[in-house]
């Protein structure tokens, strides 16, 4: 059943995974991993960056989510996130509508190459999203997502907007409305994490998720600044760190 209001104070998330192993990040960071069959064979096929600590919260979200919203996920990359989300949304039956935006523009470009290669930063962009459609069509046929091609701001103007589009699946896509359950993989620079949670803050109802990507103590990133100042805030709590944050909206 989607998550009641509740107190700033969690209880144990982690208790209900007991029964899953303990692993490590590189960092040496613990967490559960509810790795199965299916995320092995995906993650085996499907190139991407992935926490396994993520998995959890992937699971633990999106089986409590409200049912009135949309999931939405920033940044895609190759697909294999947006797999796994559409994995666990059909696992637990959920039917909220799951809308995704990415314009594949990298960070860190310099230049015109990849490196000293030949292979230049438009041919790998453009090699990146027929990656991402194709793996999607693959794992996720039965139930593709709208995925918009466009930059996080943009995508939630036009979802401020209430947009009629045609998604990179050829679906038609209506934007807008609320949102239950949001995964911020994006730019990890402060003010755009901070521009993103602000956007999703707009629209997330009370008993929603945000999970931050990257965002675990001691991260090099600065979307771990944005973790904190929503940590103090009291209209959220965290759920959990796995060791990513997981933090539920509960006014």
């Amino acid at each position: 059943m989607p998550a009641t209001l509740s107190p700033r104070t969690a209880p144990s998330v982690l208790d209900q995974y007991r029964d899953f192993p303990i692993g490590r990040t590189a960092s040496g960071l613990s967490f559960v991993n509810i790795q199965d069959e299916f995320v092995s064979w995906l993650s085996f096929a499907n190139p991407g960056m992935l926490a396994k600590g993520n998995l959890l919260c992937f699971d633990y979200a999106i089986r409590n989510m409200p049912r009135a919203g949309a999931m939405v996920e920033i940044g895609v990359c190759a697909g294999l996130s947006t797999n796994l989300l559409a994995y666990y949304r059909a696992k637990h039956g959920m039917t909220n509508p799951f809308f995704n935006c990415d314009a594949w523009l990298f960070e860190g470009v310099v230049g015109e190459t990849l490196g000293h290669s030949s292979v230049r930063h438009d041919a790998y962009r453009a090699f990146v999203r027929e990656s991402y459609l194709r793996n999607v069509r693959m794992f996720s046929a039965k139930d593709l997502p709208h995925t918009i091609e466009l930059l996080s701001d943009d995508f939630f103007a036009a979802w401020g907007r209430g947009e009629s589009r045609t998604d990179l699946f050829g679906q038609p896509a209506t934007l807008g409305g609320p949102i239950s359950f949001c995964y911020i993989d994006g730019d990890h620079g402060y003010a755009q994490s901070r521009r993103d949670f602000e956007n999703v803050d707009r629209h997330l109802l009370p008993g929603g998720f945000i999970l931050f990507d990257d965002s675990a103590d001691g991260t090099k990133f600065e979307v771990g600044r944005v973790v904190e100042e929503v940590k103090a805030m009291p209209n959220y709590r965290v759920v959990v760190k796995n060791p990513n944050y997981l933090v539920q909206k509960i006014a």
